[in-house]
């Protein structure tokens, strides 16, 4: 009678509610009316734009729902492949003004805004960037959610609903401070809770082991201290289909809100420590993992996340074919977005061995033939690596599950290289030592059908390289799919000035099929319209300016080169050399040799972790030497420089339009890829760069004469670091010997002795595994290109229209369109 009634119920939904109410573009001020007035109980906009905001999001979010409710239907029609994207961070920024682009909006939503007095531009400043990224990774795995719904690909992301960001940045006397980056404290009105769809998260525990009449022996994970997984969905609009996918983000809770005997006999903080404890999880992006109680709390981050989401997928699948999966690898996929969640291999099997009591063979089958992995670092210290004790501790049937898995590998690799010890130490999951290591990097790899690098560069340096062994053993296994960004948010939503000439010449089709951008290439050398792209970039050029003013309390000038390197602080990613290059600007502009010298103004953005000393030190670094130049009057009419604090989505979404020079000076062999390239590029900035990451493929795109190179390459540095000596460099390049001078005299730091030493230290040491010093000369001589380039208006704009003409490549539709014909083999919709 139950099961009856229950059947009846759903029928009834389904009935009635199949294609939603009725919610159009006539009805859109009509139901911000509603929930401004109703549903947030107000009557006045005031000064502050927040209830309006939430108003209008709310109004928005009824559209998605709508959407993203026929488009699961029209699924439902018929079985097909779905791909669940893992991903530690989704670095998403403001949802609104995306929205709004991509439902097509703009009008009636500025209609509608208008008879409350207000703008979108005013409205939109009220939401928060969502904090749940913290770079280049997040940021591309949003970027990649935009095009999956835009190319109608099947696709849900799964992530951590982060209480707290990484942090929000201020600068204080030059160094940077760390606060709380509370992004949820107002709300987030874009998010659907779903608690009935609760996963149950188990950590801590042992494994008790039974034989069933059969012999076959069982494992139960028991005694766990477990954790509830909420989900709230976020829903991602694909753009002008009506198509809307989903972002699930899970947070944790605790299973009991807390002990009522314990608070009654006034125990309160016991009463409380499990909730405590619990919401730990899922409260910051990126805990410092620099102490054992870090590192804890970062593998728990992970297991949640990836516990959570498979348990979520197989209910899913076990609602729909009972326990018969026969067919589960053929319609399901799993993209591992780095190594976080490569714990994702070994708990897909205990989730089919124990829980869904398959046989090994069956769950390793299902496993390998799902899982996809992205790797997206060269650097060895970056890839994840977990003490076996913290795991036998905190995950005990997990380690069972990897020592197995290596195990049957080991053998695998013994039959390819019979007697070679050393290869199966080398390949070896466990990784000996004092304290054995887990190589998480290596299960991914052994546990996945796909393994693909980002750029060209990065997976030719992977298969030579990191992975070699794994290459010689699976060749099939390696891919490349080069990163890209999508330029619904990084032209047509951040610089509408540029979309809208663009439009005027080719249409807008370019939106939503970016390949049709090089068509911009014909006019060139259009005068005309090289004056528009000109004027369009000097009006940018005034936001950022105005931008810089409020945050720095620096005056740029428009008519001043925009030279902008804005991204995470860190040493590979080189500040150091560019706040070197301007130091030694400055002492150029102090010895008259001002000759041929265009006046720039140069900006720095980026956040350092909290336990890294050198790149906090480098941020100290260029705020002492930006105060020193911005407050000498003989520097001012030549050279200003700005640290923007707390860089976000939302500021790159300024200061990417108004760029006129792109760095990208990683040391060669070190940058995977680089998405914020791509950005700068899609806005007409001009890249000086190495040949590193994607570089490649932008110089190789846009054409030598259109990029600024300098630098070793990854093939030159091994021999240059047999005989380094930036000792001997130094004292044989004057430029350089300059800025050294300046450096350890003390100039940028009277009253902090020997502040910057360790920076200075790191220069002259032969084992600088960063090559600043080899670098410079080759960097400030095609700086002095850059200088004379720009002195001619007109041809510096005609490389800026050739450089947007060539971005077509470095769109995430056309990298998501290789991942679903390539890895996930989509059906082509």
């Amino acid at each position: 009678m139950a099961k009856q009634t229950k059947k009846k119920q759903e029928a009834c939904v389904v009935s009635g509610w199949q294609q939603g109410p009725i919610i159009d573009e006539s009805t859109l001020y009509d139901d911000l009316t509603r929930h401004f007035y109703y549903t947030l109980g107000r009557d006045t906009v005031a000064q502050s734009h927040l209830y309006l905001y939430n108003a209008l999001a709310l109004t928005i979010r009824d559209r998605l729902v709508a959407r993203c409710r026929a488009t699961r239907d029209a699924r439902q029609v018929k079985p097909q492949k779905q791909v669940a994207y893992l991903s530690l961070e989704f670095l998403m920024g403001r949802a609104l003004g995306n929205a709004v682009l991509n439902l097509d909006l703009d009008s009636s939503v500025e209609k509608a805004l208008s008879q409350y007095c207000s703008s979108i531009e005013e409205v939109k400043e009220a939401e928060h960037d969502a904090g749940l990224g913290n770079g280049g990774l997040g940021r591309l795995a949003a970027c990649f959610l935009d095009s999956c719904a835009s190319l109608a690909l099947p696709v849900t992301g799964y992530g951590i609903r982060y209480e707290y960001g990484m942090f929000n940045q201020s600068i204080e006397n030059g160094h940077q401070i760390e606060h709380p980056d509370n992004w949820l404290r107002e709300g987030h009105p874009w998010e659907i809770s779903a608690p009935e769809h609760s996963r149950r998260v188990k950590f801590f525990g042992r494994i008790n082991r039974y034989q069933d009449k059969q012999g076959n022996t069982h494992h139960q994970w028991v005694d766990t201290e477990d954790v509830l997984a909420v989900p709230y969905d976020v829903p991602v609009p694909g753009y002008k289909n009506d198509v809307v996918n989903t972002l699930r983000l899970w947070k944790s809770e605790a299973t009991d809100e807390f002990d009522l005997g314990e608070f009654n006999a006034g125990s309160y903080s016991e009463a409380v420590a499990h909730k405590n404890l619990a919401e730990q999880i899922t409260m910051v992006l990126y805990p410092n993992d620099t102490s054992e109680n870090g590192k804890a709390l970062r593998l728990r981050q992970q297991y949640f996340l990836t516990s959570a989401s498979l348990q979520d997928i197989l209910a899913s699948w076990t609602d729909t074919h009972g326990s018969n999966f026969s067919e589960f690898s053929q319609l399901n996929v799993f993209q591992l977005n780095d190594t976080h969640p490569s714990i994702a291999v070994a708990e897909l099997m205990r989730l089919l061995l124990d829980e869904h009591d398959l046989s090994w063979q069956q769950a390793w089958s299902i496993t390998t033939k799902t899982m996809a992995y992205t790797n997206h670092t060269l650097l060895p210290e970056a890839l994840e690596k977990w003490s076996v004790p913290l795991f036998a501790s905190l995950l005990p049937r997990l380690l069972e599950i990897i020592y197995e898995i290596n195990a049957r590998f080991l053998v695998e690799v013994a039959c390819k290289w019979p007697g070679d010890i050393d290869k199966q130490r080398n390949m070896s999951l466990i990784e000996e030592g004092d304290v054995p290591q887990i190589r998480m990097a290596y299960l991914a790899i052994v546990g996945s059908f796909s393994v693909n690098g980002v750029a060209a560069l990065h997976t030719e340096l992977l298969l030579s390289g990191l992975f070699s062994d794994f290459y010689q053993l699976w060749p099939e296994k390696f891919n490349n799919k080069t990163n890209g960004v999508t330029p619904r948010r990084w032209l047509s939503h951040c610089n509408p000035r540029l979309g809208k000439i663009i439009s005027e010449k080719i249409g807008d089709d370019w939106v939503k099929d970016y390949s049709q951008i090089n068509t911009i290439r014909r006019f060139y050398d259009n005068d005309d319209f090289c004056q528009q792209w000109r004027q369009v970039k000097q009006d940018n050029k005034g936001d950022l300016v105005r931008l810089v003013k409020a945050q720095c309390n620096v005056d740029f000038d428009v008519d001043m080169l925009f030279d902008v390197q804005v991204k995470r602080i860190h040493e590979y990613k080189r500040q150091l050399l560019n706040i070197l290059h301007v130091i030694h600007l400055y002492d150029r502009i102090r010895h008259g040799d001002t000759e041929n010298l265009t006046p720039r103004c140069v900006l720095f953005g980026g956040k350092a972790a909290p336990g890294y000393f050198m790149a906090k030190l480098i941020i100290k670094l260029i705020n002492n030497v930006a105060d020193t130049i911005n407050n000498d009057p003989v520097a001012k009419p030549f050279l200003r420089v700005a640290f923007l604090p707390n860089y976000n989505v939302t500021a790159m979404e300024t200061i990417c339009p108004a760029t006129d020079l792109s760095e990208q000076v990683s040391t060669a062999g070190k940058e995977a890829s680089g998405t914020g390239n791509m950005k700068f590029m899609m806005n007409g900035a001009i890249t000086i760069g190495t040949l590193d990451g994607a570089n490649i493929e932008i110089r190789t795109a846009v054409g030598k004469d259109n990029f600024f190179l300098f630098g070793a390459t990854s093939e030159q540095i091994a021999q240059i670091r047999e005989h380094y000596n930036p000792s001997d460099i130094i004292d044989n390049d004057p430029a350089l010997k300059g800025v050294m001078k300046l450096l350890e005299s003390g100039h940028f730091n009277l009253f902090e002795t020997q502040l910057f030493q360790p920076l200075i230290d790191s220069i002259k040491n032969p084992d600088d595994q960063w090559l600043t010093a080899y670098d410079f000369a080759s960097y400030v001589q095609a700086q002095q290109q850059v200088s004379l380039a720009y002195q001619n208006t007109m041809q510096w704009t005609r490389m800026s229209i050739l450089n947007t003409a060539a971005s077509g490549g470095f769109s995430s539709d056309r990298t998501i369109a290789e991942y679903s014909q390539d890895i996930w083999q989509l059906p082509t919709q």
